[in-house]
């Protein structure tokens, strides 16, 4: 069988202002972006259920769930998640996060699988911020130790941005070691503690960046032992990103989605990827850097799973 893909339409259903300038479109753009350059196939992708009240409260206030749910957030709150509140979106973010937990259900059932969504690390237990409403990641970890599938979590996180909302999350949680790859020069301005924080400095490259993942990543794995690993794969890494401070080619992307997809399954480590951020105004140049992790993770697992997942 091929790699599991997880996508619902539902992810680019939200009308937003002129200019704003996040690119809703980019999670149905990045769907068809994979079928017509035959990186999946119509029968890999699967549709998630929105996530069950009960499993965004293993993470989320229920204060903070009804605010956001009904839409009695102040104006503060609208301005800090970065989007202005709207049933729609309730709808994608609760289903988003129901995809991140599938995608995890996946791997440990096929050993690797992607999501075309993903990836909202800011989003902490009590406000939303930065584009993100609600932590999918620390969803999707907490439930797979509460599920009883894994003892340990691991979250590798190489978007651009610190994953601040999951460091703090999972601040006293030992069963979940988080590794943050990002800039140390933009958002958030107040970092958290990750477990692991690998601060890469401004213009950092392709160079720098394989350095750094071949100095920590299989430390980390060796010695943390993961039951499985959450990959936050963030194309805003980029040099043409507008949101980030480094300065990745495609090609680095393409050698980062590899060498960290790779290292976990060589252990037999079930990994659950989703895309992270990515804010490129040229919107396909954008959709073709997110399919990287998709294209990288059905190379791993037609050269390393296919055999035992059929």
């Amino acid at each position: 069988m091929p790699l599991p893909i997880v996508y619902h339409p539902i992810y680019s259903n939200v009308r937003l202002p002129e200019r704003h300038p996040f690119p809703m479109s980019k999670f149905a753009m990045l769907r068809t972006h994979l079928i017509e350059t035959g990186v999946a196939g119509d029968n890999q992708f699967s549709e998630p259920a929105p996530a069950e009240r009960a499993l965004l409260e293993t993470v989320h206030d229920r204060d903070y769930l009804d605010r956001f749910i009904h839409g009695d957030l102040t104006q503060a709150e609208i301005r800090r998640q970065g989007f202005p509140w709207s049933e729609a979106l309730v709808a994608r973010s609760i289903t988003a996060v129901g995809g991140t937990r599938h995608t995890l259900e996946l791997a440990f059932e096929h050993g690797l699988a992607t999501h075309c969504a993903g990836g909202t690390h800011h989003a902490h237990r009590d406000f939303a911020s930065g584009y993100c409403l609600l932590n999918d990641l620390a969803v999707a970890a907490a439930w797979a130790l509460d599920s009883g599938r894994a003892k340990r979590v691991l979250i590798i996180d190489c978007d651009v941005h610190q994953g601040d909302g999951t460091a703090r999350i999972f601040e006293q949680q030992p069963a979940v070691f988080t590794l943050s790859f990002h800039a140390g020069s933009n958002f958030p301005a107040r970092k958290a503690d990750s477990d692991r924080d690998v601060v890469l400095p401004r213009g950092a490259g392709d160079t720098e960046y394989a350095t750094a993942l071949a100095a920590h990543i299989p430390a980390v794995l060796d010695r943390f032992q993961p039951d499985c690993v959450l990959y936050d794969a963030g194309a805003d890494v980029h040099a043409d990103d507008r949101l980030g401070h480094l300065s990745l080619s495609d090609a680095g992307m393409r050698a980062r989605d590899r060498y960290v997809i790779e290292q976990c399954v060589r252990r037999r480590i079930p990994v659950a990827c989703v895309i992270g951020g990515g804010y490129d105004r040229d919107v396909p140049a954008l959709v073709r850097r997110h399919a990287l992790v998709h294209e990288q993770a059905s190379a791993c697992f037609e050269q390393f799973l296919s055999t035992d997942a059929a």
